[in-house]
């Protein structure tokens, strides 16, 4: 039987996805249904936001990322640059040129070494706020699919580093041999490097713009389903891959990445495997609809 908590939270977010209400985006005229509330059988809602209240992101479910983070992309992200607007989360990337703070010309980190910033963008995740352990994990999204974007859905292991900690990228979308694709992917270590074992699936975009021209202007839900066995991605019901639990165990300690909680990640990069953002128009835009998490009925 569900709880009680479960049983407002369900309310809450039928409330807020009625099949009559509408998202709109000032970056594109067409009407996108919010959609309704499906609980997979055997499951029940645990945890979700729907977006629904114009200004910031909720902070008792987000932190923020701030700076030059990682990969040597090219934006320095921003809280300014994530916001809700008539039911969406809305990240917006601009090209806007500022002196680095953290600047230092002998340093040998590429994120001080730079003397400005030339993008800004965002990025937000619910570590210290919200983890959870297997179950499915549901994004509706639309993703900006001009050169330079590298939006993602992805998630981390609360205990230990990177990429011990493992990885789990729902969706990633960049560019492959400068090929637009779409990427669902697994990372985690055997041994103690920084260097990380993949389990990707690549497909180009061009895939799914066969079977539908209109797709880069439109929605999309993202799945992962999750259990003690097995990682299952999909996006709009097409299973993209499949990862094999069992296999990440760490070969010196028997740790398995994937059989820990993990906490949610929504970011915008710019450049880097996104490609040369110089010649896009600005600002570049990530748009979600929800983010919700399903866990089997107790």
């Amino acid at each position: 039987m569900k709880s009680d908590r479960n049983g407002l939270l369900i309310g809450a977010v039928l409330a807020m996805s009625g099949f009559w209400s509408c998202n709109t985006s000032s970056g594109n005229d067409k009407v996108m249904p919010t959609m309704a509330l499906v609980v997979p059988e055997g499951y029940e809602l645990v945890w979700a936001d729907e977006f629904s209240v114009d200004g910031k992101p909720n902070s008792e479910y987000w932190n923020y990322e701030e700076g030059f983070v990682r990969n040597e992309e090219a934006q320095w992200y921003s809280p300014d640059n994530v916001f809700i607007e008539e039911g969406l989360l809305i990240f917006e990337a601009q090209r806007e040129r500022y002196s680095n703070p953290n600047y230092n010309p002998l340093s040998e980190n590429w994120r001080f070494r730079r003397e400005f910033i030339d993008y800004t963008s965002a990025s937000i995740k619910t570590n210290g706020k919200f983890t959870f352990q297997y179950g499915i994990l549901e994004v509706r999204a639309r993703v900006d699919v001009r050169k330079g974007s590298w939006p993602a859905i992805w998630t981390l292991g609360e205990d230990r580093r990177w990429p011990l900690c493992g990885e789990i990228d729902v969706m990633e979308f960049y560019r492959v041999n400068d090929e637009p694709s779409i990427l669902a992917n697994a990372a985690w270590s055997v041994d103690q490097s920084w260097q990380p074992k993949w389990d990707s699936e690549v497909l180009p975009l061009q895939h799914f713009l066969e079977g539908n021209p209109s797709w880069a202007e439109e929605f999309h839900v993202w799945r992962m389903e999750w259990t003690e066995d097995h990682i299952r991605l999909y996006l709009d019901d097409e299973l993209l891959n499949e990862i094999a639990v069992a296999d990440t165990e760490h070969p010196e300690d028997g740790f398995h990445p994937f059989r820990q909680p993990h906490y949610i990640l929504l970011n915008l990069a710019i450049g880097a495997n996104g490609g040369d953002p110089s010649a896009t128009e600005f600002p570049l835009r990530y748009e979600v609809d929800y983010v919700r998490v399903f866990q089997k009925e107790q």
